[in-house]
């Protein structure tokens, strides 16, 4: 395993434009992340009988109707949370861009890192640490391939702060949200495959 120098088409390259993209493709994909599981009871939905409180007058009390009123403790809640589904709809084309405009900008800041392969003699996590640290990446990255291999998903796997994927799969989230890219040649050239469609 030894670092590949990168020649990067400089046309290939989406910087001038795609950044509202990028922001509504991480929004998209964030918002799919919620669980939306959140909920909470209405008036309708709180116990109690449907008996009036006190009489309508005389009291000195407000006048009341029920004890599920929203504005009593213990009452229902008013346009509280229901389950819902977080999930936006982006168009391809904006999916694309928003990819493109990624990797472009980790490619300028030369965030990427490239080598000629993966290959490692016992599936040990401390392995990758070993190389990773040698490469200098000190803080979050993503390992990419072609195809997945299974012993270096293993050796990643336990890895505090590294990803995995795949060139293909490879998300704008997860480009985003670790700082270096790894890649192996070919699943570099799958990404360079990926930025000339």
């Amino acid at each position: 395993m030894k670092k590949v120098d990168i020649n990067v088409d400089k046309s290939l390259l989406v910087l001038d434009k795609g950044a509202q993209a990028l922001k509504d493709a991480i929004t998209a994909i964030r918002n799919a992340m919620r669980a939306g599981t959140a909920s909470t009871k209405g008036k309708g939905e709180v116990a109690g009988s449907n008996k009036k409180p006190w009489k309508q007058k005389g009291t000195g009390n407000a006048r009341a109707g029920f004890r599920q009123s929203p504005v009593w403790r213990g009452g229902g809640v008013a346009h509280g949370p229901k389950p819902r589904d977080f999930e936006q709809k982006l168009n391809k084309k904006v999916w694309k861009l928003a990819f493109k405009r990624a990797l472009s900008e980790k490619l300028e800041a030369g965030q990427v890192i490239v080598v000629d392969e993966f290959s490692f003699e016992a599936p040990k996590t401390k392995l990758m640490a070993a190389f990773l640290k040698e490469l200098g990446v000190d803080r979050s990255a993503v390992i990419i391939q072609n195809e997945v291999d299974d012993t270096t998903l293993l050796v990643t796997s336990n890895l505090p702060r590294i990803d995995y994927s795949t060139a293909q799969a490879l998300d704008v989230y997860t480009l985003m949200v670790n700082k270096t890219l790894v890649c192996d040649q070919a699943g570099f050239d799958a990404l360079m495959a990926r930025m000339a469609k």
